[in-house]
């Protein structure tokens, strides 16, 4: 018989009688097993418990505590509850036997035993004890393994999402920083031809109108046709209406130039390196590109931009990818606000108005510089407002949105820029994103 599951076992016999004690140990005495004894239940839990054997041979009928009863303790304590045990008993009753199978023994062995049979029931059960050991062990290095490969399979997911999240960035920003460039080049060359000639303009019809004055002074009754021809064109009003129409000229030329210029400030793409910038020209330039979503359309009344604005210094930053984020934040508000119910209530007027509110401040303590953007639209449920953040979310009808802006704009401002995006949102009350920008 292959008695190695035997071999490398620590056995515990349960019996209050000496006579079986001896007898039992003589019967495993030629195994290199390890043998424990107790002549009652209790000294049997204290044993199981402290030394863990892989098997317990238990008399049925003992003194204090019987057999079942120990056994069933034995089952419902934690540390010997995997233990197998086999009943020895004199007893032959099918009712008893049933009972111990019943509350946990694997076997019975009947007293008086032949020592082949008794030999072989007990390698049975070790082997299964033991196999079952072996079992559960690899499954836990199963376990462990297909947690590890999880994990590993999540972080490649997540990088995978990342790195697409990047490209969707970086072809976009390239994409608009083409696209912007361009249109402010092509604005830049008929611009600049108007403004180095609004200025001869202006002092030519100076000059005329002067000249004309020196002629109408000099001669001051012209002929019919010339006199005619004055109140025709309404000469009077046209001599004071013209300095006016230049100069307006004038202001719509510096407006072009200021929006070419928030065109290029916007679409700055220094993003290999880090430069210090005023980061409220960021958001400015922002504005400018989005000021004409602020006024009142068929979607919503007039739009009131109110800007609370810090001293702040110069903050090292990707101007680029910070502007897009200002883009993302900024643009949704706007949106919210196109599908507000929510629109406070001036008391002085009793007008109802939208509000987007741009604060900034340095947080002195943290060294942080803060940026908040609220509107007063309709906010977010808690639903929604735990999933912003994801890829692909949008709660914006199909063609308005990708999902994919405020996961940009986490990503630009958390991992590029070492900083923290949140939002505070409330279902009737607006929304709040709030960038924190390490200095």
């Amino acid at each position: 018989m292959n008695q190695i599951y035997l071999d490398n076992a620590t056995i515990l016999i349960v019996d209050d009688n000496k006579t079986n004690l001896q007898l039992i140990s003589a019967a495993i005495a030629d195994s290199r097993c390890k043998i424990l004894v107790a002549n009652d239940g209790k000294t049997a839990i204290a044993q199981a418990e402290l030394h863990q054997p892989h098997l317990i041979l238990l008399d049925v009928m003992m003194p204090g505590i019987n057999g079942f009863e120990t056994c069933q303790k034995l089952k419902a304590n934690y540390l010997t509850q995997d233990i197998p045990i086999i009943f020895m008993t004199s007893l032959s009753d099918t009712t008893d036997k049933v009972k111990g199978l019943s509350i946990g023994a694997v076997d019975y062995i009947i007293k008086p035993f032949q020592t082949e049979e008794f030999l072989a029931r007990i390698n049975i059960h070790l082997k299964l004890h033991f196999l079952t050991q072996q079992l559960a062990q690899q499954k836990a290095e199963l376990e462990e393994r297909v947690k590890e490969r999880t994990v590993e399979l999540s972080q490649a997911l997540h990088d995978l999402k990342q790195s697409q999240l990047q490209l969707v960035q970086s072809e976009k920003m390239s994409a608009l920083g083409q696209l912007v460039a361009g249109v402010a080049h092509e604005i830049n060359n008929p611009v600049g031809f108007i403004k180095g000639n609004l200025n001869y303009i202006s002092q030519y019809t100076s000059n005329l109108i002067h000249h004309l004055q020196l002629y109408r002074y000099y001669y001051s009754k012209p002929v019919l046709e010339i006199d005619e021809h004055a109140q025709k064109i309404d000469l009077e009003e046209m001599i004071q209406d013209v300095p006016r129409v230049v100069s307006s000229m004038g202001v719509g030329i510096e407006r072009i130039c200021e929006i070419s210029q928030s065109l290029r400030n916007f679409s700055r793409s220094d993003a290999s390196n880090k430069i210090a910038i005023d980061i409220h020209q960021g958001i400015e330039s922002t504005l400018m590109i989005l000021k004409h979503r602020l006024k009142a359309n068929n979607q919503h009344s007039h739009i009131e931009l109110i800007k609370n604005y810090s001293e702040l210094p110069q903050i090292k930053c990707y101007p680029g990818p910070m502007n897009q984020v200002f883009m993302n934040i900024i643009a949704n508000a706007i949106d919210a606000l196109d599908e507000s119910t929510n629109i406070s209530e001036n008391p002085q007027t009793d007008q109802k108005f939208n509000q987007i509110i741009i604060s900034t401040q340095l947080d002195s303590l943290s060294q942080n510089i803060i940026i908040s953007i609220k509107d007063n639209g309709d906010g977010m449920t808690p639903e929604v407002r735990e999933h912003i953040f994801e890829q692909f979310f949008t709660t914006k009808s199909v063609g308005k949105g990708t999902g994919l802006g405020l996961s940009i704009s986490r990503q630009i401002v958390e991992e590029k820029h070492l900083g923290k995006l949140d939002c505070i949102s409330r279902l009737r009350e607006g929304t709040e994103f709030i960038i924190k920008l390490p200095l």
